[in-house]
């Protein structure tokens, strides 16, 4: 297992580079890096933190913040990286920072298969409230859109 401390703070550009060698891990139809650049630096909505070790990207989480309500875009923890709960980490501090731009629930979408992924969720206090059919284009599967009440967690 890797070692190291995870250390959380907000992506920068001169992330990109290796924010892609985790979405390439994580996804089957990963982002594009112009569309992280376009994240950073045009959308004033996005909000987006990476999980650091030994100096390296291993993870990272993005949200949209718009009025009261937090989106969460993307979380991704790179595969050798698993089990050290860090997507917990990057989940729970999205949550603080969608709280403190003022956003009152949160909401995402998750895969129907991913059960590691909804039961982290369910700890984070989301509940499932609905399905987006035939939501992810790779393969055509539903998707499970999950919502937090951010001012009944911590």
């Amino acid at each position: 297992m890797p070692v190291g401390e995870v250390q959380i703070r907000r992506m920068v550009i001169e992330d990109v580079h290796q924010v892609m060698n985790v979405e390439h891990a994580a996804f089957t139809t990963p982002w594009t890096p112009q569309a992280f650049y376009n994240e950073l630096l045009n959308n004033h909505f996005a909000h987006y933190i990476v999980a650091m070790v030994d100096q390296r990207v291993v993870g990272y989480c993005g949200t949209w913040v718009i009025i009261d309500e937090a989106h969460i875009t993307n979380v991704a923890v790179h595969p050798d990286y698993h089990g050290r709960k860090i997507g917990h980490t990057l989940m729970q501090e999205m949550m603080n920072i969608s709280r403190y731009y003022g956003a009152n629930k949160m909401t995402l979408e998750v895969r129907a298969s991913n059960l590691i992924a909804q039961a982290l969720y369910h700890k984070l206090g989301f509940k499932k409230h609905g399905i987006r059919q035939g939501y992810y284009t790779d393969n055509n599967e539903d998707a499970i859109i999950m919502w937090v009440n951010l001012n009944e967690t911590a």
